[in-house]
């Protein structure tokens, strides 16, 4: 396995490197994105995040282009769709929900600038709501649609504010008309279904957030939610769809699942000829600490509750102490594709000379070249 470096940024910036994505075009190059956080990034003028660069490779991720700077996208994730690649996310943090769409291979985009070039649902003024947010996570396609998984974070508070929603289109449709696009019901976390073993969480209390739209083995599509809770660091939640009606339902009896890395931001695919389900998580199974993230796992499932470990592929070789480690080190917001046999993969890293494990202070890319060989 090798590694290399997207992007670099040193911590001293106080500027941060996060929401990496990615997707193999198809004339062959990758295309990658990241967007930049933390007090020393550029903001708009509502003080909010709200850049991302666009980069692409021709050698198979060993070396990187910065193609350009877009402003007005956050938490953006790319796919392609026809003859485009799109950058579908938020206008900034916890603003619009927005998309663009290039034509040029990443290197010009189209402006949402109003409801028929790419504003799809208008966020709140500042911290007014609806607050969106998102991950870059897959857009499924499935039933003629498009379906992409999205929050509403109202009020805005980390954890508990985030009603869970998910969006979609017609294949056919112009994504860049909302009028296109229907949205689901926005379903709030219940606190009082929590398993009894979560016991009192400190951090904004129990919440979901970063969903992915998965199709189940037996056809039903479902949003697959990160649970933001401690103690409990691998819990994950499967909020169903009803595809005729457009809304979400949770069942609190059936709906936790037991998935390592549940407690952070996942990824998940389901293999075209194998129909594997396949995700890399921050696997913290065998150590309590809350977000922990100096370890990044590959793991799968037959059918989306029952989850197994496969392969640990990135860990933290300084041979610093283990608190420091845990302080410093992240391998984080993973996105990636499937690429032939294998996987390729981008990283949120905080990794020599970050100032936590949060920061990053750079985006790296990898792979696995085998699947079946894991």
């Amino acid at each position: 396995m090798w590694i290399s470096e997207l992007r670099y940024q040193d911590a001293t910036t106080q500027t941060y490197l996060g929401s990496p994505s990615l997707v193999r075009m198809p004339d062959g190059g990758i295309l990658a994105t990241h967007d930049y956080f933390g007090t020393g990034c550029p903001k708009n003028h509502y003080g909010r995040e709200h850049l991302t660069s666009v980069y692409r490779s021709d050698d198979d991720g060993l070396t990187w282009d910065n193609l350009t700077h877009i402003t007005g996208a956050f938490w953006s994730g790319l796919f392609v769709h026809g003859d485009a690649v799109y950058l579908l996310g938020t206008s900034y943090q916890f603003g619009s929900i927005v998309i663009r769409r290039s034509e040029d291979g990443g290197n010009t985009w189209t402006d949402p600038g109003d409801s028929s070039s790419g504003l799809l649902f208008e966020g709140g003024p500042d911290k007014e709501p609806p607050n969106y947010h998102c991950a870059p996570v897959p857009v499924l396609v499935s039933q003629g649609r498009l379906w992409r998984a999205f929050e509403d974070c109202s009020p805005q508070k980390w954890g508990s504010g985030f009603k869970a929603m998910v969006i979609s289109a017609d294949l056919g449709a112009d994504l860049l008309d909302a009028t296109q696009w229907n949205a689901t019901n926005k379903l709030a976390y219940d606190q009082d279904t929590d398993p009894a073993d979560y016991g009192e969480n400190p951090s904004g209390g129990s919440g979901w957030l970063e969903g992915n739209v998965v199709e189940a083995p037996d056809g039903g599509l479902w949003d697959f939610l990160r649970v933001h809770s401690f103690p409990i660091l691998n819990k994950a939640a499967m909020v169903q769809i009803d595809t005729d009606s457009h809304t979400l339902s949770f069942d609190p009896e059936s709906g936790f699942v037991n998935m390592p890395g549940g407690g952070t931001k996942f990824t998940i695919r389901r293999h075209p000829e194998t129909r594997i389900y396949w995700s890399l998580v921050n696997d913290m199974e065998d150590d309590p600490k809350p977000l922990k993230r100096n370890r990044l796992t590959l793991v799968s499932s037959p059918d989306l509750k029952e989850w197994t470990t496969r392969k640990h592929l990135l860990w933290d070789n300084l041979e610093m102490d283990p608190q420091l480690s845990f302080d410093n080190t992240g391998f984080q917001y993973v996105d990636w594709q499937f690429d032939g046999d294998g996987i390729i993969y981008l990283v949120r890293t905080a990794y020599d000379g970050a100032h936590n494990f949060h920061d990053s202070n750079r985006i790296t890319f990898s792979r696995i070249n085998d699947l079946s060989q894991v």
